[in-house]
């Protein structure tokens, strides 16, 4: 369990994690939702311990950045492959593209239009809340992701993504399914609703482009599934801390 939980962690951030035997990480991906409440918990104390000092717009982008520094922009660079390859005017030209590590105007525009949107919507809150919505964001996020991954068609290319939607199981993603939500509850109480539904339209909206645009899923498309929910959840988040607090705080 131990070694499954540090398998995921080495694979999804930057962290220098030292394993003694080789990870199995089709069995490390329901723990993917874990490290990333990990994650967003230490970006939502970043941001909310330097709304003490300086101002919230400050302080939101110095978080996003420790977030990014984290992670090695690992889905943020997934997102702007896909946007990129969707220049491709066929399937087979846009798997191409997909596979360019190069990123184009289309990627980069894509990749500063999350970062931008996250600052400001990290800004507009107070220190609860932006706390409560990175947790969020960062767990349901990955959650979707791996539930991707057992709902979505594996792309007719090889890579790691494609491998998982073949090899995991509907049990195993389930349980990494569940865990974001428990979390995501935990974290943000009855907000969980609206939050889930949220990532949950998202993911379905990628997961479609990939079947018609790509033939499937794979790893740049699952880190767009992550991205879209990460910013659906802070956008909803947004608006309900205008009118409420978490339930906690």
């Amino acid at each position: 369990m131990t070694h499954n939980f540090l398998a995921a962690a080495q694979f999804l951030t930057r962290v220098p994690i030292r394993l003694r035997t080789a990870p199995d990480l089709a069995a490390a991906v329901p723990w993917f939702p874990v490290v990333g409440a990990l994650i967003g918990a230490a970006v939502g104390l970043v941001a909310a311990g330097l709304t003490e000092v300086v101002p919230a717009s400050v302080a939101a982008a110095v978080a996003i950045i420790v977030g990014l520094l984290i992670t090695g922009a690992f889905h943020e660079d997934g997102l702007a492959d896909t946007a990129d390859a969707l220049g491709g005017m066929t399937p087979e030209r846009r798997r191409e593209i997909l596979k360019d590590s190069r990123h184009g105007s289309y990627g980069v525009a894509a990749m500063c239009t999350t970062l931008v949107l996250r600052i400001i919507c990290v800004a507009s809150l107070g220190p609860a809340a932006a706390f409560a919505g990175l947790v969020t964001a960062h767990t349901l996020g990955r959650g979707a992701a791996v539930a991707a991954m057992v709902t979505g068609r594996p792309g007719p290319h090889e890579g790691l993504g494609a491998d998982y939607t073949r090899v995991l199981s509907p049990r195993s993603a389930a349980v990494g399914v569940l865990a974001a939500l428990a979390i995501g509850a935990l974290v943000s109480g009855w907000w969980v609703g609206p939050l889930a539904f949220a990532v949950a339209l998202g993911a379905a909206a990628v997961i479609r482009l990939a079947h018609r645009a790509f033939g499937g899923i794979s790893g740049d498309l699952l880190g767009a599934v992550e991205q879209v929910g990460e910013c659906l959840v802070l956008i909803v988040v947004s608006g309900l801390a205008l009118h409420h607090q978490p339930w906690w705080a």
